[in-house]
C-alpha cells in the first residue's frame, strides 16, 4: 500500500466490527457502497500491499508500451471506421470541482476558450463523429456527489445535441476519525464533510454498480475510453482502438514521454512478467531521485486509459480489482481523517495482454491552474470542430513554462488582468509576481520576468513587445 500510516497497529481488526456496525446505520449510502467501503478499510488494515523489489523492475519493451507511430493506420473505408466507433463509449471523470481555479461546480464548466467549456468541447468532439461516420458514441460523465446536481442540469442543455450523454455517480464513503476508527457522519457531520469519493480507481465498480455497464454491452459496445475531463488532448484515436480490437488487449494506458515538469508522474514498468504502474509513493526513499530521472524512467501516465467493458465486468465480478491503496490525511473542522482512494491507472495488472501506448506530448493537455488556461487561451492554439490544436508557428516542439503569482489563481482575477491574451509563439518562460495588468496586442519572447513591487501596481501596456526582459517597474519597459 502507498505510503502506508501504521494505522492497522493501533487499530487491530476487532476495530473492524464496530465500523461495519456504525456504516451499516449510514443511511444515506447503498449497500454497494457500504460493502465497497468496508471492503476497501479491511484491505488496508490487513496491510496487504505488495512490496516493490527495486532490483526487479524491467523496462518495458516495445511489445509492451507500444510506441504510437508504428500503430497500423486505421481503416480508410468510412464503413469500417464506423464499425469502429460503434463499440466504443467515451466517458470523462467529471468528479472533480473547479475549487483550485476559484470557481464554484464542476471544473468541466469553466470556460476555455471562445465562450466554450470543457464539456462543450468534449460534446462538439463527439458530435462531430457521429455526423461524420454516422456511428452513436456516447458520453458518459462520472460524476461525485459533489458535481452531480450540477451536472445534470448543465447537461439538459445538450438534449438537442447528436449524442447520447449519460451519467452515473462514483461511490460515497465515510470520512474515517483517525483517533477512534469510527465513520465522521456518526459523529453527527452529516454534511458533506462527513464524506468523500474514493478516486478513480473506483470507476470500475460504479459503472457496474450503475447498471450501465451492461446496458452498454447489450448495445455491443467493446471498449470505454476513460480520461480527465480537463485534459484537452484526451480525444477519441482511431488509431489506438483499431489497435486495442485487432490485438485483444483488454487495458490501455497512454503515456507520455516525461519532461522536468513531469518527473513525479507515475510510469509504466515490467515487474514479475506485468506490465504494471510505479508511482511516486511506492518507492523506497533511496530510490526517489531515481525514479525521478528522466533516464531511466522516461514515460508517464497521461490517464487516458481504454478499457474492455467485458473484462470490467468480469473483474468486478470476481472482486479482483485490488488496487494499491492511497491513504490521503485530512483535517476536517479540526478533526483529523482518512480518506482511503485508489486509482484507475493502477489496474492494469489485473487485465489481460495489457499494453502502454507511448503517444504524442500533444494528447497530454490538462488544464490545472490559470497558467495552463493560459497557454490554451494563447496564439499557441487553435480551435478546429472542437479540437485545441497546436500552432505549427511554433518550432519548439515543448511549451513554455508560466508561473503565475496568486493575484492570478482564481480565474476571474486572471480574467481580469488581461485585455487580450498575449502572443506567446515565441516565448520560453514567463514569470509574474504582484499586482500587474496586461493591455492589449502584447507579444511575449523568450524569457520574461515581470515583478511589480509590493504596493504598487504595474501595467504593461497596449501594444508592447517584451523579449528576454526582466521587469520590475514601467521604466523598464
Amino acid at each position: 500500500m502507498i505510503a502506508k500510516q501504521h494505522i492497522s497497529l493501533l487499530f487491530p481488526m476487532e476495530k473492524l466490527d464496530s465500523l461495519k456496525s456504525a456504516v451499516a446505520s449510514l443511511s444515506e449510502i447503498s449497500e454497494n457502497e457500504k460493502n465497497g467501503f468496508i471492503n476497501l478499510v479491511s484491505r488496508y488494515l490487513s496491510g496487504e500491499a505488495q512490496h516493490i523489489e527495486w532490483s526487479k523492475i524491467q523496462t518495458p519493451t516495445d511489445e509492451v508500451v507500444v510506441p504510437y507511430d508504428t500503430l497500423s493506420p486505421s481503416p480508410d473505408d468510412p464503413a469500417e471506421t464506423k464499425k469502429l466507433l460503434d463499440k466504443l463509449v467515451v466517458l470523462k471523470l467529471n468528479g472533480g470541482l473547479g475549487t483550485t481555479m476559484g470557481c464554484t461546480g464542476p471544473k468541466s464548466v469553466i470556460e476555455v476558450r471562445n465562450g466554450l467549456t470543457f464539456l462543450d468541447l468534449i460534446v462538439i468532439q463527439i458530435e462531430n463523429l457521429n455526423s461524420k461516420y454516422g456511428c452513436n458514441v456516447p458520453l458518459v460523465l462520472m460524476n461525485s456527489f459533489n458535481t452531480h446536481d450540477e451536472t445534470l442540469k448543465i447537461v439538459d442543455k445538450y438534449s438537442n445535441s447528436n449524442i447520447e450523454i449519460h451519467t452515473f455517480n462514483q461511490s460515497q464513503y465515510p470520512r474515517l476519525v483517525v483517533e477512534d476508527f469510527t465513520p465522521l457522519p456518526s459523529k453527527g457531520q452529516h454534511g458533506k464533510e462527513g464524506w468523500y469519493p474514493p478516486g478513480h480507481g473506483d470507476v470500475f465498480p460504479s459503472l457496474m454498480n450503475s447498471g450501465k455497464l451492461d446496458a452498454f454491452l447489450s448495445q455491443g459496445k467493446e471498449y470505454v475510453f476513460v480520461a480527465n475531463s480537463d485534459n484537452l488532448g484526451a480525444i477519441v484515436d482511431l488509431k489506438i482502438l483499431n489497435h486495442l480490437i485487432q490485438n485483444k488487449n483488454e487495458y490501455c494506458m497512454e503515456v507520455t514521454p516525461k519532461t522536468l515538469a513531469d518527473v513525479k508522474g507515475g510510469t509504466l514498468i515490467s515487474y514479475e512478467g506485468k506490465v504494471q504502474l510505479l508511482e511516486i509513493a511506492q518507492v523506497p526513499d533511496e530510490h526517489v531521485n531515481e525514479f525521478k530521472s528522466i533516464e531511466k524512467f522516461k514515460i508517464f501516465n497521461t490517464n487516458n486509459l481504454w478499457v474492455n467493458l467485458s473484462a470490467i465486468k468480469r473483474l468486478v465480478e470476481a472482486d479482483a480489482l485490488k488496487m494499491e491503496i492511497i491513504p490521503n490525511p485530512k483535517e476536517v473542522n479540526g478533526v483529523k481523517v482518512l480518506q482511503l482512494e485508489t486509482a484507475s491507472g493502477a489496474a492494469i495488472k489485473f487485465f489481460d495482454h495489457a499494453i502502454g501506448i507511448n503517444v504524442p506530448r500533444s494528447r497530454f493537455l490538462p488544464v490545472k491552474a490559470t497558467s495552463d488556461l493560459l497557454l490554451v487561451q494563447s496564439d499557441l492554439y487553435t480551435l478546429v470542430d472542437g479540437f485545441v490544436i497546436r500552432n505549427n508557428a511554433r518550432a519548439n516542439p515543448t511549451n513554455p513554462s508560466i508561473e503565475l503569482g496568486p493575484e492570478f489563481k482564481k480565474v476571474g482575477n486572471f480574467l481580469g488582468r488581461f485585455k487580450s491574451i498575449p502572443s506567446i509563439i515565441e516565448l520560453d518562460s514567463l514569470k509574474v509576481t504582484g499586482d500587474v495588468w496586461f493591455g492589449a496586442g502584447i507579444v511575449l519572447k523568450g524569457k520574461v520576468t515581470i515583478a511589480a513591487k509590493p504596493g504598487v501596481k504595474l501595467e504593461i501596456p497596449d501594444g508592447a513587445v517584451i523579449e528576454n526582459k526582466e521587469i520590475n517597474g514601467p521604466e523598464d519597459i
